[in-house]
């Protein structure tokens, strides 16, 4: 049994290394923010259908949930295009520093969907996180486009992961994420041809590299990390599960600084900004699972 609970937990920090390297091929991946994620979310729905007919799972559900996935469905789209475009604004580093401002959201967020009181701690939490976004913004001012869209990145992620945990009660993860995908496909399809640019040739002329790089986002990094996880729920606890998924950051900007060390080397209060951020992240997930069991 211990070893069952090794073998998952490992899983887990790959699943989160996995997370950390989206916003590696976000770099890689020459298209802007919001073809790229049209590319990803298409790909993604084709494989997650694969896997839902496999399985021999059922797509019928009421039209009123169809809708609410379709809702979330664009938040995620609108989560994953400010999430790229940040990083074409600024690098992989601000990014992930902004994405993980999320927790900070939550805090907010949370209370109006679960009908909570607001806990104390979580206020300071929030000062301290937006004291981080202010060290942050003073060093990398060139860097203000990034760093807002990172974290309107993080906001559409927190509003998305709301949503999903009501819906995950009710109905299956690969169903909910397979009309998820195709309402985002086609939120951003509408998009594209109302604001002029259509679907010409050129649209689907991609680089070698890019077909490869979008392939390995879309499955191994999207239809598969949430295949996955939904597996390694069962076997570890939620408390593990959400403070090791908040070292995703952490992973993703060690990675940036070793693959590319010229764009991502940031000055000493980046990180000062960064580290207040990340630790009040993690110390947000112990707080709120102290008294769960941890493995």
């Amino acid at each position: 049994m211990q070893n069952v609970k090794l073998i998952n937990y490992l899983h887990l920090h790959f699943l989160v290394l996995i997370a950390g390297f989206t916003a590696i091929l976000g770099e890689l991946i020459s298209l802007e923010a919001i073809p790229l994620v049209w590319y990803r979310m298409t790909i993604a729905g084709v494989l997650m259908f694969i896997f839902i007919k496999l399985k021999k799972t059922t797509l019928k559900v009421p039209l009123k949930a169809i809708i609410r996935f379709s809702i979330a469905g664009i938040i995620i789209a609108l989560h994953w295009i400010t999430f790229f475009a940040a990083i074409k604004a600024s690098n992989i580093s601000i990014t992930l520093a902004m994405f993980s401002t999320g927790a900070f959201f939550a805090s907010f967020i949370e209370p109006l969907f679960y009908k909570r009181k607001i806990i104390a701690y979580e206020i300071v939490f929030g000062c301290i996180v937006i004291f981080g976004i202010i060290l942050i913004t003073q060093t990398e001012l060139r860097y203000i486009l990034g760093i807002a869209l990172g974290i309107s990145s993080a906001l559409f992620s927190t509003l998305f992961a709301v949503l999903n945990g009501k819906f995950v009660k009710d109905y299956k993860p690969s169903v909910i994420s397979f009309y998820e995908f195709v309402s985002g496909v086609l939120f951003i399809s509408i998009f594209i041809v109302f604001t002029g640019d259509g679907f010409d040739k050129s649209y689907f002329q991609l680089t070698n590299s890019d077909w490869i790089y979008l392939f390995i986002l879309a499955s191994i990094c999207t239809a598969y990390a949430f295949i996955a996880s939904v597996h390694v729920m069962k076997h570890i606890t939620p408390y593990t599960l959400v403070l090791t998924y908040n070292i995703e950051p952490i992973y993703g900007i060690v990675l940036a600084v070793l693959l590319f060390p010229k764009t991502e080397t940031m000055r000493p209060l980046f990180y000062v900004g960064a580290g207040l951020i990340i630790s009040t992240v993690l110390l947000n997930a112990v707080f709120k699972n102290i008294k769960k069991p941890k493995i």
